[in-house]
């Protein structure tokens, strides 16, 4: 039984709706804001469970036209298989109702009704006929008893062959393993004649035969072979190893030990370059300038003929597989889109974004424009350009703001120090950038002081002891080995005595299949309720971008103590000056977590850290 049906413009003017029943929760708000807004369209079902535990099941049918949206809600435990059916005949019949200037349609009520009782009537005439969906009463498909009897009797007759087949196998193998030890064969009666009358066979070639087969004896054999070939004429023997000689026959070394001395204090020029130079500004303040360089240009001689584009990129190519090309009031359809949307995709896995996640934007893409009409002197490449631009806009765009310097000041107003946790798989350069960010805070005035929670990792702690030294920032360590979760709460207390603003937590690396680490990182985070998640990843992942985010926030939801488990707040995208074009991973890791990119890691030094420029990325992905 249908829930609830409602009709409204992609601006959020509700034309018409209609409530069957009481619906728990605000699913249709939840699909704006996490399906129509982040450019989730392509997906064909939404689900949502509110807060008292109803699920809903939301399915939707857009008019891009018109810009309209129809939307029915129905609880998650039926499967209505006319709800595909009614969406498209509810769009048909209210679609030349429809004014922009009107924004009240009661009277679309009877016509509702009488389309939902059709739709349900044609379910159930196709249920009682056992011919289940539409596409049923066209294709046969066999039922599982026949399939399984089916199998059985393959399954049958291939053990009956297989048992013949491995019966002669084991024949042959007999009399090969005859064959090959005594060197004769059946064939050759004169042989075994010769044989039988020697009464032996010829061990040299059993050693040939044993060494062939690799069984017991191979490399006996084998040496033995070595050993009795004739030695190569003319070549060289092989010098032997020469010991290092430290000093002359005198007593006298021969090289000089101060060079070799690396444990000596060095001079106070060598010092000085191991201190952070603060002058140099971080990138993160930083105005970052954006080049296109895929502009289509047109233009027109005095003769009136146009003239080559003067630069043609990716959208250019796209627009023309289309084969549409001229401009009018026309619609775009399905068949015009495909090539587009086959090319897209082939492009956007090109620049290392996720399979999964090229597939679902191209069909968000396309179900945005199937049925848009082109205006008077409307180029078809300016709509799909605006298209393809805007979505990828819209995916990267953060949906909440995250200011870490208000949040500083905020924490230090309350008297408390701000808490960053920094987490993700190992050897993606959590220490490093968590580094470049003290520094960051350090130039905007912020006191900083490091938590080492790696105690699980040789050589962590003392790496963040030399960055530390470095920066001139206070380290919160107790060795190894200890309760991650413990230390930091440690440290907590140690930062708030001593009036420290910031308090950056490193953590171990841990891969997300690893349910004892991911236990103690959600631990960690749930004992001591940090203000800000950091996952850091690296931007040469493609398909595994997805998968860490998606089980990383799975975990730490299903292993957290309690009832409200902290998630990934935002993302560290680090070695973005590796990868040139292929920023892919931006967008595959903002589309599966919802979470914003908030710092990119350029670089080797404490500058090397910006923020995330959407136009580049949105430039780089379409070049």
């Amino acid at each position: 039984m249908l829930d609830y049906f409602c009709i409204f413009t992609k601006s959020g003017a509700l034309l018409w709706a209609l409530s069957l029943t009481t619906v728990k929760g605000e699913p249709v708000n939840a699909l704006i804001r996490e399906c129509l807004l982040e450019e989730r369209t392509g997906d064909t079902t939404f689900s949502y469970t509110s807060p008292s535990g109803a699920a809903y099941n939301l399915k939707w049918a857009l008019n891009n036209a018109l810009g309209i949206v129809f939307v029915a809600v129905y609880q998650k435990a039926l499967k209505l298989a006319y709800v595909d059916e009614l969406l498209g005949k509810v769009n048909a019949s209210f679609s030349p109702r429809f004014q922009p200037a009107k924004f009240s349609y009661a009277d679309f009520e009877p016509t509702f009704k009488r389309l939902l009782r059709e739709s349900e009537e044609r379910a159930d005439q196709r249920a009682r006929s056992g011919a289940g969906a539409p596409g049923a009463l066209h294709h046969s498909h066999p039922t599982p008893g026949h399939a399984a009897a089916s199998q059985s009797e393959r399954t049958d007759g291939d053990e009956d062959e297989a048992d013949s087949k491995i019966r002669a196998s084991d024949m042959a193998t007999s009399q090969t393993d005859a064959t090959d030890l005594t060197g004769q064969s059946e064939e050759d009666p004169h042989t075994q004649s010769e044989g039988h009358l020697s009464n032996g066979f010829d061990a040299a070639l059993l050693s040939k035969r044993l060494a062939k087969r690799g069984g017991p004896g191979a490399k006996a054999a084998k040496r033995a072979e070595l050993r009795d070939a004739p030695k190569p004429k003319g070549k060289a023997a092989a010098k032997p190893k020469v010991a290092r000689t430290w000093n002359d026959p005198s007593g006298e070394p021969r090289v000089d030990a101060a060079a070799l001395d690396f444990t000596e204090d060095k001079p106070s020029d060598v010092e000085s370059e191991t201190v952070a130079d603060f002058s140099k500004l971080s990138l993160i303040d930083v105005a970052e300038e954006v080049v296109f360089d895929d502009v289509e240009e047109e233009a027109t001689g005095a003769s009136g003929a146009a003239k080559k584009p003067a630069a043609t990129g990716f959208l250019s190519s796209l627009v023309r597989s289309m084969g549409v090309s001229v401009a009018g009031t026309s619609s775009l359809t399905r068949e015009d889109i495909a090539s587009a949307r086959a090319a897209l995709k082939t492009k956007l896995m090109e620049r290392n974004v996720a399979e999964e996640i090229a597939e679902k934007v191209c069909e968000s893409v396309a179900a945005g424009l199937e049925g848009r009409r082109l205006g008077s002197f409307t180029r078809v490449s300016t709509v799909v350009r605006e298209a393809v631009e805007a979505a990828l806009t819209r995916i990267l765009t953060p949906k909440r703001s995250i200011d870490v310097l208000r949040g500083v000041r905020e924490a230090k107003a309350r008297g408390r120090p701000y808490t960053i946790v920094f987490v993700g798989v190992n050897g993606v350069g959590k220490s490093t950038n968590l580094a470049k960010v003290a520094y960051w805070l350090r130039q905007n005035g912020a006191s900083v002081m490091i938590a080492a929670c790696d105690t699980f990792r040789s050589g962590a702690v003392e790496q963040l002891k030399t960055h530390c030294a470095r920066l001139g920032v206070p380290l919160f360590e107790r060795g190894y080995e200890k309760d991650p979760a413990k230390v930091a709460a440690e440290a907590a207390k140690a930062a708030a005595r001593a009036g420290t603003d910031v308090l950056l937590v490193d953590t171990a690396g841990r891969m997300q299949d690893n349910e004892p680490l991911m236990r103690a990182l959600s631990n960690l985070i749930s004992l001591n309720a940090p203000d800000l998640v950091l996952f850091v990843g690296e931007a040469l992942v493609g398909n595994d971008a997805v998968d860490q985010l998606t089980k990383f926030n799975r975990r730490l939801a299903d292993l957290s103590p309690g009832p409200n488990p902290h998630l990934i707040d935002g993302i560290v995208l680090t070695k973005f000056d590796t990868i040139d074009d292929k920023v892919g991973a931006a967008l595959s890791m903002v589309y599966t977590s919802g979470a914003p990119i908030v710092f990119v890691g350029c670089g080797q030094t404490y500058v090397d850290l910006k923020r995330l420029h959407v136009k580049s990325i949105v430039a780089a992905l379409l070049k």
